[in-house]
């Protein structure tokens, strides 16, 4: 039978692990440490109060019943803290309408022309040639090129 000492050094333990494991979280966060940091400071806590408890079936059990509600708040903590991001790629599709310059004439029928949108370049084809330097709009998106229009 383990001493009421070994318990209380266990609980303590729990707690000291939980606290570090805080610390970790906040110097860097996005590691998810706070669930697992939570369960062991609570389980330390309730072993120093009830050391009985500790050493018991209960404490697996408080721990499934911690783990659901901390998953959840950590999740909308996260959430909050760091909302989702636009995707940093553009996709040809999200270009229609969009206006920009010839840097390599446009030919019908041909993917060697190339268009600056923004600050990408990307490969073009249209119904008729246009020049370096003409201003353009992208109408339509096929694949990974555009079609587009010289804007007169």
């Amino acid at each position: 039978m383990l001493t009421m000492e070994t318990v209380t050094s266990l609980a303590l333990s729990f707690i000291i692990i939980g606290i570090l494991m805080l610390l970790a979280e906040v110097s860097s966060p996005g590691m998810f440490l706070l669930v697992p940091a939570t369960v062991l400071m609570v389980l330390g806590g309730i072993g120093l109060a009830y050391p009985d408890v500790l050493l018991s079936w209960w404490a697996p059990l408080a721990a499934v019943i911690i783990v659901g509600p901390m998953t959840y708040v950590s999740i909308k903590l996260y959430q909050k803290l760091a909302p989702p991001a636009p995707p940093e790629t553009t996709v040809a599709t999200s270009l229609v309408g969009m206006t920009g310059v010839v840097e390599s004439a446009v030919s019908p029928n041909s993917l060697k022309g190339k268009v600056r949108i923004d600050h990408d370049t990307w490969s073009a084809t249209s119904d008729k040639v246009i020049p370096v330097g003409s201003k353009v709009v992208v109408k339509a998106s096929e694949g990974v090129h555009v079609k587009v229009e010289e804007v007169r």
